[in-house]
């Protein structure tokens, strides 16, 4: 009977773990900018992310210099005069999830909380966000505000009228199961 206690101990240890940490390399973070004289959008495609359901943290990573814009000249007042990419490479997001999500296919709505780090200013932000789980992926999503002048990002009183004191970001990381 012993024997049986261990050898059924044992198979436990050895049944493959689910997976609670998902990654990816190719997470996509949109910014918009309306005002009545010009709208501003820019994109990044090359966002890093992970989603640890386990621990229910999340954390994203972007260099600045990797956001597009429909214009180049935006994009280049963008890196040199307002984030300063140079100086301030990147924009970070660390934080927990708050609410549950399973490793059940289904929707998860939550909301995620945490400090984000823009042009060397950390500050905390709060937004609702979905996580889908399915075919062994995990997408989260989000949406919420950014004031610029939160992060020490001066505008120019040439330009302001041109750029929205509340700047609307989207995040969307499509998560695969990192192997354990």
């Amino acid at each position: 009977m012993k024997l049986m206690y261990v050898m059924a101990l044992a198979s436990l240890l050895y049944l493959p773990a689910k997976a609670q940490t998902f990654m990816t390399r190719n997470g996509k973070v949109n910014f918009y900018s309306k005002t009545p004289l010009e709208d501003i959008k820019a994109e990044n495609r090359q966002v890093v992310a992970a989603i640890d359901l386990g621990k229910k943290t999340v954390a994203l990573t972007l260099l600045q210099k990797n956001f597009l814009f429909e214009k180049q000249l935006m994009q280049d007042h963008y890196n040199e005069n307002y984030v300063e990419s140079d100086k301030f490479p990147k924009a970070q997001f660390t934080g927990t999830i708050t609410g549950n999500v399973g490793t059940t296919p289904g929707t998860y709505k939550v909301q995620v909380s945490g400090n984000l780090t823009l042009h060397g200013v950390t500050k905390p932000v709060s937004a609702p966000a979905e996580f889908e789980v399915a075919d062994g992926k995990v997408t989260g999503k989000a949406d919420f505000k950014v004031k610029p002048s939160d992060f020490d990002i001066k505008i120019p009183s040439l330009v302001k009228d041109k750029i929205a004191s509340e700047i609307s970001v989207q995040v969307v990381a499509a998560c695969t199961a990192l192997s354990k």
